[in-house]
């Protein structure tokens, strides 16, 4: 969990509290924490309050679920020694051979093509 700095913060279009995510799969919100402390997702502290929040993207609200192909990616990154806050503006920066981000390769289940991008950043 690490705090962002405003480039990072308006990269990512939307964000979801622990709370809200828990109610959007169905689960304690213990349970959402256990996903951020196992790194399935990236929790960063945010707004006035300092609240943890989940780039909304990273759900999958209809499938109630982690978005399909993101932890192994985000493995992948920190493998290759990126931070949080690397990983989060290399997922939300557009890369134009995609086409869109990263993140929302993942989401339209495109995640073969963006493991194959962070496996590259390792060479």
């Amino acid at each position: 969990m690490t705090e962002i700095d405003a480039k990072i913060d308006a990269l990512v279009p939307a964000w979801l509290t622990l709370p809200d995510i828990a109610e959007m799969l169905d689960v304690e919100v213990t349970r959402v924490r256990q996903l951020v402390k196992e790194g399935q997702v990236i929790a960063v502290r945010r707004g006035e309050n300092r609240a943890l929040h989940v780039p909304a993207a990273f759900i999958d609200g209809a499938e109630q679920k982690v978005v399909k192909g993101l932890t192994g990616t985000l493995t992948l990154l920190r493998d290759d020694g990126f931070s949080d806050e690397e990983m989060l503006e290399w997922l939300f920066t557009p890369d134009p051979s995609l086409p869109g981000t990263p993140a929302q390769a993942l989401s339209e289940n495109r995640g073969t093509e963006v493991k194959r991008r962070a496996q590259a950043l390792a060479v």
